[in-house]
């Protein structure tokens, strides 16, 4: 029996997790307590952060204390980085201009630990290299024990990508890719030359690209190739001269979308060609994924349609937060402990109902527990409302899957706009379906289940106006997928809005707007929904309304019939190109 707290501090997106005796007991992003996004303010090393507030809480979580730890997992080991590099004489192209400060850093991560957590000894740490952590918190969590597995990121201490075989719990690593060949770092140059922000922002390149035509993709398939030994390589890509630099309030032009499409196109083809040599190497049938690159759902459903492996699972923190999860596993593992497979997302803070009472009784608002909480839900949705909805714990990972969601009917086109708006973000960012799982593949075609977001689906043309806004440009959606077992409240509310609209679909955002975390305990509930034009929130058992039951918005949707608007960004996009 083995207590292991795992750790996420370099790169971005500082985590904790707690894994006892093999069985994931918490984990969460320090942003859902700092709420700061992934970790990152305006100035240097910023998002080095030990995460210690979300640490302390999975530790009280358990009910455990500093002392009762066995071993604390880090997820970079500065030792992969050779001396030279580490002084800083080797060639900075390799590692990275930061490299060595950040290899210093995380050399002094026993004593940071030891100071962030009297009580646990630094020599309890145990660094794990930054890509096994990864493939770790994938092959380790996976509903099964064998499989091929495939990392791809930004970057790790020397290295963008991992590919290897799993048996019996045990990694046999095949390939790896050296710096400073990487595709997560290829797509992040695209994001910054787009305007967005490195390391955060891709998945605003990946919606903007079902906008483009892939225009440049001979160009990108001379300069990002596969290799015989199961890497790749990827040179130079002259930006400027594809598309112009955008700056960051500056309209977008087509050769935006069309770079954008061109880099997808070309990332989606390198991971299925890295996928039949990861499929021979191994001759396994399941693939588990893992790193920043395994967010990108479009191309997981391209993998998943034109790749060799019969089952693909994604684990849901794919990126740099899930290797406190990976870390943590894979020294529970190295300890004699067996991992179990993770049993939901849903492995945040929650809070009881007299807790969430006592809070809405000191904010001092009016409050209501109705008899039937998803009736009343179904009955604001089914009117086109938009419901602040904040049950159970929160999620784990960048997808809002029904814990800590914005939703609403799916049939008004405008809806889309509308939340959008809501949330401040730029109006050619799709929003995702959530759908009975029984029901599924009625209403979509791709890989199920998919109870992460994790995969997009083509929805079938007979259903597209029903669901009309959560249709993306080009005939697709982020699916999640509910199931009765392990989500009874969404599943019920899911089919209380199907009794009344005939439709068992709904629009599911994170509970959030522009540029913060998600909402993840009810004083940021409660500021969110006090801030935004939500019509209805549902905390726990207990429901809050504006002053009228819908808002002005709604009711200026519902009593005109408007006309159907194209989609358009606030810098102009459509759906038709600009």
């Amino acid at each position: 029996m083995a207590v292991v707290l795992g750790i996420n501090a370099v790169f971005h997106d500082p985590a904790a997790a707690l894994v006892i005796d093999g069985r994931t007991v918490a984990a969460a992003e320090e942003e859902r307590f700092s709420r700061i996004k992934h970790g990152k303010l305006a100035v240097p090393f910023s998002t080095w952060e030990m995460p210690e507030r979300s640490a302390r809480w999975c530790l009280a979580e358990a009910g455990l204390r500093p002392e009762d730890v066995d071993a604390v997992s880090y997820s970079y080991d500065p030792s992969l980085l050779p001396t030279a590099e580490r002084g800083g004489s080797a060639d900075r192209l390799s590692v990275g201009e930061w490299e060595p400060l950040r290899t210093l850093y995380a050399e002094l991560a026993p004593s940071f630990v030891e100071s962030a957590f009297p009580g646990i000894d630094g020599s309890r740490l145990r660094y794990v290299p930054h890509h096994v952590a990864h493939a770790a918190s994938a092959y380790l969590a996976a509903p099964f024990r064998d499989s091929a597995v495939l990392v791809l990121d930004g970057r790790g201490e020397t290295a963008s990508h991992l590919a290897g075989k799993v048996s019996q719990g045990e990694l046999e690593v095949l390939s790896t890719q050296r710096l400073p060949h990487s595709l997560g770092l290829l797509y992040e140059e695209l994001t910054v030359h787009l305007g967005f922000q490195r390391s955060s922002d891709e998945y605003k390149v990946m919606a903007l690209a079902s906008y483009g035509q892939p225009v440049h993709l001979e160009l990108l398939r001379e300069l990002i190739q596969t290799t015989d030994e199961g890497g790749f390589r990827v040179d130079p890509v002259p930006w400027g001269q594809l598309a112009p630099r955008r700056g960051t309030d500056s309209a977008f032009v087509s050769a935006h979308a069309d770079v954008a499409r061109s880099v997808q196109e070309r990332l989606e083809e390198v991971i299925v060609e890295l996928a039949h040599w990861l499929h021979r190497a191994t001759g396994e049938t399941r693939l588990a994924m893992a790193g920043g690159v395994a967010l990108n759902c479009v191309a997981n459903s391209r993998l998943a349609a034109e790749g060799p492996f019969a089952r693909i699972w994604v684990q849901p923190a794919a990126g740099d937060a899930g290797t406190a999860l990976g870390g943590a596993l894979y020294v529970s593992h190295r300890l004699g402990d067996r991992p179990q497979p993770l049993p939901t997302a849903a492995l945040g803070r929650g809070w009881s109902d007299s807790e969430l009472e006592a809070q809405l009784v000191d904010a001092g608002v009016a409050f209501e527990r109705p008899d039937d909480l998803v009736g009343a839900v179904a009955d604001v949705l089914a009117a086109d409302g938009v419901v602040a909805w904040f049950q159970g714990r929160s999620e784990f990972g960048p997808r809002a899957l029904g814990h800590r969601s914005l939703l609403a009917n799916p049939g008004r086109p405008e809806t889309v706009d509308r939340m959008n708006a809501i949330k401040g973000r730029e109006q050619f960012r799709p929003v995702a379906p959530m759908v009975l799982a029984e029901r599924a593949s009625d209403i979509f075609e791709g890989p199920f289940p998919s109870p992460y977001m994790l995969f997009t689906h083509t929805v079938r043309p007979e259903w597209r106006e029903r669901v009309a806004a959560a249709v993306h440009v080009d005939g697709s959606a982020r699916v999640q997928t509910v199931d009765a077992a392990s989500e009874p409240l969404v599943h019920d509310l899911l089919e209380a809005f199907e009794a009344r609209s005939g439709v068992p679909v709904l629009v599911n955002t994170s509970f959030n707007t522009a540029g913060r975390p998600m909402v993840d305990d009810p004083r940021d509930a409660l500021e969110c929904f006090g801030s935004a034009p939500v019509d209805l929130l549902a905390i726990g058992p207990f429901l809050l309304r504006r002053a009228s039951r819908l808002s002005p918005v709604t009711s200026a949707i519902r009593g005109a019939a408007a006309p159907r608007p194209q989609p358009v960004s606030a810098h102009g996009l459509t759906r038709g190109g600009l």
